[in-house]
């Protein structure tokens, strides 16, 4: 079965309203978006507030995996159809997560605990996958 919402035809930008709208009723303070050397939207940036004080949290779309992805399942798929899913894809995961944060089952730096940005700019889970963090112990 190919990936979620591989046949959307819904615009990047109209998507990326859709994510900003979930985020600020969330409440995030600021929202900006990062392009990469190509001009390609690549991560949605936001401050919010946690229990902990604000935080800035980075959240990528990862459009050529996602690409790479349709491709093998034999999906024809352009790089801009790859951009939509991938978008739309982050976009049910923070509707999904902002659902779970409403039930208060979780807390907000819960949600967004792996894209929160550190001082040099990393996010919590790049200092992990790079040995900057080290979690003791297995469970």
């Amino acid at each position: 079965m190919p990936l979620l919402n591989y046949t959307t035809k819904v615009d990047v930008y109209t998507t990326i309203g859709a994510i900003q709208s979930q985020l600020v009723k969330h409440g995030a303070k600021k929202i900006m978006q990062d392009y990469d050397d190509q001009g390609r939207l690549c991560a949605l940036a936001f401050l919010i507030d946690t229990p902990t004080g604000p935080r800035g949290i980075r959240l990528p779309a990862n459009v050529d995996a996602v690409h790479k992805v349709l491709t093998n399942q034999k999906v024809k798929c352009d790089r801009e159809q790859a951009e939509r899913v991938a978008w739309r894809i982050v976009k049910d995961w923070v509707e999904a997560q902002m659902a779970i944060l409403e039930s208060e089952m979780v807390q907000i730096d819960e949600i967004f605990l792996p894209y929160m940005v550190g001082t040099g700019g990393k996010t919590f889970f790049e200092a992990y996958r790079n040995n900057q963090l080290m979690l003791e112990g297995t469970v």
